[in-house]
């Protein structure tokens, strides 16, 4: 499976009753599309899987799909409750999503050959590839993901932890197997901030969710960073990126928060985040607006 482009996470639209709003929807997939994403990935961390029933879940991958139209891959979230994340495994598959992004199980801790079995059972759901994410609770180590990528069906590795060393040795654990076909993607929050530390180890592609809200910033900062032109690429990050990840430390869940917020400044009446996430206030807000503007008199 190949990427060419920003990794696009759309949010999850609700409407005024909480409801998943799929005309919204349909909209801010097909906006993000035609700004250039080079995959879409519904039903994800941005887009509140953790918050959706499978049925919801289903409803939100299926209205990418069709939105999307086979123009760029669609890699659906599926993970939690290994009986929730067969589900939605399941449903994608059915929808017409290309892969699977495994999210971590739910609340346990496990050793590596429970890890191990958790991606294999939810592979083993669908026909369908997967990608898995390594954060919070499902922390792979170097010889289980080489274990892993013998196995055909597993075809990236997505790291949320942010330890550089760790990831480095797991990129060369899979290189070790032989496998051309495997790809690596820094998800980090606002990734922008740690993409030149891991495109040095050999992680090229990484997830926006800034782009999901203000795609012109977030192209313009990808495109320094495939001409490697680092001034252009330093002084975006200067200037939006880091006042941007300031905001967002200031409380938990703000990387999924302040996106919905920013749809919301920018005119899409995307709704709120559902709980246990809180939206930011309205000072809060005001200083995402300021941001905003800031990035784009960067352009």
């Amino acid at each position: 499976m190949n990427f060419d482009g920003i990794l696009f996470f759309p949010v999850t639209t609700f409407d005024g009753s909480g409801t998943v709003d799929v005309d919204l929807l349909q909209q801010h997939v097909a906006a993000g599309v035609a700004a250039g994403a080079g995959g879409v990935f519904p039903a994800c961390g941005t887009g509140e899987y953790h918050a959706l029933s499978a049925a919801e879940s289903a409803l939100v991958v299926r209205t990418a799909v069709d939105t999307v139209a086979g123009r760029v891959p669609v890699v659906a979230g599926a993970g939690g409750p290994l009986g929730h994340a067969i589900d939605t495994a399941r449903s994608a598959a059915d929808a017409g999503a290309d892969a699977l992004l495994v999210m971590p199980p739910y609340l346990v801790g496990a050793p590596q050959a429970g890890l191990v079995a958790y991606v294999e059972a939810i592979a083993a759901a669908s026909d369908l590839p997967v990608i898995v994410y390594h954060r919070a609770n499902a922390v792979f180590a170097p010889a289980t993901m080489r274990e892993l990528a013998g196995n055909p069906r597993v075809v990236g590795f997505k790291d949320g932890l942010g330890d550089i060393g760790a990831t480095q040795l797991i990129v060369r654990a899979v290189a070790q197997t032989g496998r051309e076909d495997f790809a690596f993607f820094n998800g980090l929050l606002t990734a922008e901030l740690t993409q030149g530390a891991y495109r040095g180890i050999g992680v090229p592609l990484y997830s926006s969710a800034a782009f999901a809200m203000i795609p012109d910033v977030a192209n313009a900062y990808y495109r320094a960073y495939v001409d490697g032109d680092e001034a252009r690429r330093m002084a975006i990050l200067d200037g939006f990126y880091a006042p941007l990840v300031a905001l967002r430390d200031e409380a938990p869940g703000f990387g999924v928060s302040l996106i919905k917020a920013g749809l919301r400044l920018e005119g899409m009446p995307v709704g709120s985040v559902r709980a246990p996430l809180v939206d930011p206030t309205p000072s809060q807000e005001e200083r995402l607006g300021e941001i905003l503007a800031a990035g784009r008199a960067l352009l």
